[in-house]
């Protein structure tokens, strides 16, 4: 090979040895932050979703000590079957769902309490059978609009909910739709950032609408997966707000097309209120799933039965602390375990 050859040779070689230190450095440190978030939310939903035994105690200490004491009789008598229908009751189940259990175990025919404790296990199990829990991003991007009422936690529900998309390998870009309080867009950025995603917002006032349509065009131009839309939080008996809450999903479904999920936030700790509160945001907005906040800091998380028994809506997430990676997935199966542990 003459010199001429070995000098071209060693100029592509260099050259692309060059191009490929270029692509290395191309965005400096943004892969090396995004994989840390990945990992380090990775981390934190596994140990989450691995107490939730502890998590639930309060629920789980009040109704298993209530059914203790029932399971305790020798016999399947009528103050049997009212103290079980009392316990369900107590831990926030419901009337009606509480009702409809116990009818159920005692129709099996139970030979004695301990048979009639597995005949509850499988009832309350039933009722959260056949429902999708999984969250539905379909559309291009996905849409994710999250609903509520003041003081649900509905603002750090929705980072929690982008953290575990991020994990996921997803690309959420949040829309600050809550223009009525300025905290809210600086409570939301704040999180954000936390969690490693883009955000847009508009002016303090500013049709919340807009704001939402905004964000998803800005996902279509910067290749973003999927959209979380934050709404501000407003009681469903207020029919103007309620009626802008309609008119922030009527544009996103005339703009992209059917929206992939509906969310409702509730309080665990508000109890049966939560029930009104689904009625009403499912009539305005068609609620597909709710991520129930708190869960931790109630005695009465039966209300997760109470929920989908009257409505049928899936609960997906339910919130069991302060973490960036305490709302975890819904499994019905582990949620009984632990709300009939101590029974």
């Amino acid at each position: 090979m003459d010199s001429v050859a070995i000098l071209v040779l060693v100029v592509a070689i260099v050259a692309i040895a060059g191009v490929g230190l270029v692509l290395t450095r191309r965005r400096p440190g943004d892969d090396d932050a995004a994989t840390a978030v990945q990992q380090r939310l990775r981390l934190e939903v596994v140990q989450a979703e691995a107490t939730l035994s502890t998590r639930l105690a309060r629920t789980r200490h009040s109704l298993g000590s209530s059914l203790r004491s029932v399971f305790a009789r020798g016999e399947l008598d009528r103050e049997f079957w009212e103290g079980m229908e009392e316990a369900l009751i107590g831990a926030d189940v419901g009337v009606n769902a509480s009702q409809t259990i116990v009818a159920r175990v005692r129709d099996a025919g139970p030979a004695d309490p301990a048979e009639a404790r597995q005949l509850l296990s499988t009832e309350v199990r039933r009722i959260f059978d056949g429902r999708d829990r999984d969250i539905r991003l379909t559309g291009s991007p996905a849409i994710v609009l999250v609903v509520g009422v003041n003081g649900t936690g509905k603002t750090t529900s929705i980072a929690k909910i982008a953290a575990r998309l991020r994990e996921r390998g997803h690309t959420p870009i949040l829309g600050a739709a809550d223009t009525f309080r300025a905290a809210a867009d600086a409570q939301l950025r704040t999180w954000a950032e936390r969690v490693g995603v883009e955000i847009v917002g508009g002016q303090p006032g500013s049709d919340p609408a807009s704001v939402a349509f905004d964000t998803v065009a800005a996902a279509r131009a910067r290749g973003r997966d999927v959209v979380v839309i934050d709404t501000a939080g407003r009681l469903q008996n207020k029919k103007n707000l309620m009626a802008e809450l309609g008119k922030i999903k009527r544009v996103l479904e005339r703009d992209s097309g059917a929206i992939g999920e509906v969310l409702l936030v509730l309080d665990a700790t508000a109890g049966q209120n939560g029930l009104a509160q689904a009625e009403v945001f499912t009539q305005t907005a068609g609620v597909t799933g709710i991520v129930l906040s708190k869960l931790d800091g109630t005695a009465r998380g039966g209300i997760v039965v109470a929920i989908e028994q009257e409505f049928g809506i899936p609960v997906k997430f339910i919130g069991v602390g302060e973490g960036v990676a305490d709302l975890v997935a819904f499994d019905p199966d582990a949620f009984v375990d632990v709300l009939l542990a101590d029974a």
